[in-house]
C-alpha cells in the first residue's frame, strides 16, 4: 500500500498535527501522546478522527 510520492509528506493527524508513517494498511501518528491509526480503504487514507484506532 505505497502511497503518492510526496503525499505522506504532506499528510498529518488531524487530532494532533504529527506527522503520520506508513505500516501495513495503515498511517500511524508519529505523537506518543497521540498515537491513533488511520485506515487506508482502497489506496485513500481515512483521515477522520471517528474513524482512528486507538493505541494498544
Amino acid at each position: 500500500m505505497p502511497l503518492e510520492a510526496g503525499l505522506l509528506e504532506i499528510l498529518a493527524c488531524p487530532a494532533c498535527h504529527a506527522p503520520l508513517k506508513e505500516q501495513d494498511t495503515e498511517l500511524i501518528c508519529t505523537s506518543e501522546a497521540c498515537g491513533l491509526a488511520y485506515p487506508v480503504r482502497d489506496d485513500i487514507p481515512v483521515l477522520l478522527v471517528d474513524e482512528a484506532r486507538r493505541p494498544a
